[in-house]
């Protein structure tokens, strides 16, 4: 392996326990949830899911687990 790759190993070795550096805009994600499957996205840093649940309350748990995992990455706050 060359020295800039070194370089860049180490360098995403810090960038990883850097969560502040990152955050998100839009993306969607498949969440396999115990009785279906469902879609969570994030359009311009607001959560969506496709479960009835969250059509009627805003948030769901798909939502909030998807919070708790990347709660310093997300905008704040990530909920609508």
């Amino acid at each position: 392996m060359d020295y800039g790759m070194i370089g860049k190993i180490e360098k995403s070795k810090r960038y990883a326990e850097e969560p502040e550096r990152f955050s998100f805009d839009d993306f969607t994600i498949k969440f396999d949830g115990d009785n279906n499957d469902h879609t969570v996205t994030c359009d311009h840093g607001t959560l969506y899911c496709d479960c009835e649940f969250f059509s009627v309350r805003k948030v769901c748990s798909h939502t909030m687990a998807l919070e708790r995992l990347l709660h310093q990455m997300l905008p704040s706050p990530a909920m609508v």
